[in-house]
């Protein structure tokens, strides 16, 4: 999910919360298309209000990769007040143009085009949190690949993170730049300044 998404669901969120029913159609369509897991169903069922569960729902949702907002409009076909509205955001917001580029100048051209070493990818697997599995669905990898690097280094994050990202190379090859690296941690609203210092 990219920010602009994130940023709608934050703004609307007690307003989503309290207007949609999450147990019916909402989270089973999620769960057909593959955007909830059955763990992450069972987790929110167990809330003990409504809204309790909505706000669980829109909770997991920003980590739920690319298409997850999109998935989410198509859910609420119930609530077409609802989606109106955050289709109506969506089409209303405006966004920085070339929101990269304004601060990527500052690593150099050669740097940008490489493929990142494991080093720095180690680097960058410190400094991210919660949105780590976000930023790896961005890049390709899916809700397995996360869950075998979980199992992998369940008592170390960071583990978990450098495993995706060297997952992601190795699979990528010499697509898996810098650049595009970049552009995904950006969207993802990552520190600049962070991914300057590892990079530069």
């Amino acid at each position: 999910m990219n920010a602009r998404h994130k940023q709608i669901l934050r703004k609307f969120r007690l307003e989503i919360s309290s207007q949609i029913l999450v147990d019916g159609l909402v989270v089973q369509y999620l769960y057909q298309e593959g955007v909830l897991t059955q763990n992450q169903v069972e987790e929110i069922k167990s809330e003990n209000t409504n809204q309790k569960k909505a706000m669980k729902l829109l909770d997991i949702l920003p980590i739920r990769g690319p298409k997850s907002f999109e998935k989410f409009l198509e859910s609420l076909e119930e609530f077409p007040w609802v989606r109106e509205k955050l289709i109506w955001e969506c089409m209303n917001q405006e966004m920085p143009e070339n929101q990269a580029e304004s601060w990527m100048y500052r690593v150099p051209e050669h740097i940008l085009n490489s493929v990142p070493p494991d080093k720095q990818l180690n680097k960058l697997a410190s400094k991210l949190g919660s949105e780590w599995e976000s930023i790896v669905f961005e890049l390709g990898l899916s809700s397995v690949d996360i869950y075998k690097c979980k199992v992998h280094y369940p008592h170390n994050v960071q583990s978990q993170i450098l495993e995706a990202l060297v997952l992601w190379k190795r699979r990528c090859g010499k697509k898996a730049t810098v650049h595009s690296l970049c552009e995904v941690l950006t969207a993802q609203d990552v520190d600049p300044a962070i991914v300057i210092a590892i990079f530069q």
